[in-house]
């Protein structure tokens, strides 16, 4: 295709052409910046008069969701936010989605929920050594015993065993679908 480029960068400070896009996608990215409305307003001046956002974040999981029951062996110990806390949870709510969004210059704002099932490795142990290497679960236990570690790596694999598909550990999720327009003025 000759009309497709591929740029690594910053989205928050890069460079963009003024209204230079028809169309801007994230699949999970823009609840890490730091600033979303800054952010989001950076964006937002890419974006040609008729252009469209449309970005996927998770949703809140309950407690007795299919990521909770896989996960269940770090529950006790994931008590305190790590620093990269913020990022995950940062849109988890759709008026915090649209609070962003209407400070940042959009409208036609949408949240709508989709199930999507997460892959999360090729088998159980691989699936384990994501989710230890995760942020926010390395920062919990970095003080929890090497013993109590290979407890928690035990319990985790055995649980994820109910996932396993033959594309790899799936687990069932729920995302919001978000898209917007650019407020014209």
């Amino acid at each position: 295709m000759g009309n497709v480029t591929f740029v690594q960068g910053d989205t928050q400070v890069h460079p963009l052409p003024a209204r230079g896009f028809d169309v801007l996608l994230s699949r999970g990215g823009v609840m890490f910046f730091a600033d979303h409305v800054a952010a989001f307003t950076h964006l937002r001046h890419s974006l040609a008069p008729t252009g469209r956002l449309a970005f996927l974040g998770p949703q809140p999981e309950g407690t007795d969701s299919a990521y909770a029951r896989a996960t269940a062996a770090l529950s006790p110990f994931l008590r305190e936010a790590s620093p990269a806390a913020r990022g995950m949870g940062s849109l988890l709510d759709p008026a915090r989605i649209r609070e962003v969004l209407t400070a940042a210059g959009y409208t036609d704002i949408d949240v709508a929920p989709a199930e999507a099932p997460m892959t999360f490795g090729a088998d159980a142990a691989d699936a384990t050594d994501f989710l230890l290497a995760m942020g926010p679960v390395r920062h919990n236990l970095r003080d929890v015993t090497p013993e109590t570690t290979a407890r928690i790596r035990t319990e985790l694999r055995h649980s994820l065993g109910e996932f396993t598909t033959p594309d790899g550990i799936r687990i069932p999720g729920r995302v919001w679908i978000v898209t917007a327009s650019p407020r014209t003025r």
